[in-house]
């Protein structure tokens, strides 16, 4: 079982910057793929970024160029700098843990409790 603890989250004015933090509580936290995902009121799970094992990351093409995916394996911890938000950006932010985690939310076995960002216009 992996427990993911995200943290970071906020009130911010569009244009400003956040970063979230998700710890994970056990290892090997290197052979997942990490991601995050967010989900804005009535609406659904929309992916957002994914890092590898390897390092490799994808992100959701409403966030490219603008946030950016990382993880620190000796700390079990995987970020997600977000900059230039935008209002459109507000919804519960979760991270998830999947051996084989894509863009898809299924791919994912662990998620976490999730955290709100909020962007004002």
């Amino acid at each position: 079982q992996v427990q993911l603890v995200e943290s970071g989250g906020g009130l911010v004015q569009a244009g400003g910057s956040l970063r979230l933090s998700c710890a994970a509580s056990r290892r090997p936290f290197s052979s997942y793929t990490m991601g995050w995902f967010r989900q804005a009121p009535g609406g659904g799970r929309e992916f957002v970024a994914r890092i590898t094992w390897s390092g490799r990351t994808d992100y959701g093409d409403s966030v490219k160029g603008r946030f950016t995916i990382s993880r620190d394996s000796t700390k079990s911890t995987v970020d997600l700098q977000m900059n230039s938000l935008k209002p459109e950006d507000t919804a519960t932010y979760y991270c998830a843990a999947g051996f084989l985690g894509s863009s898809v939310s299924s791919s994912y076995e662990y998620w976490g409790q999730g955290t709100q960002v909020t962007v004002s216009s």
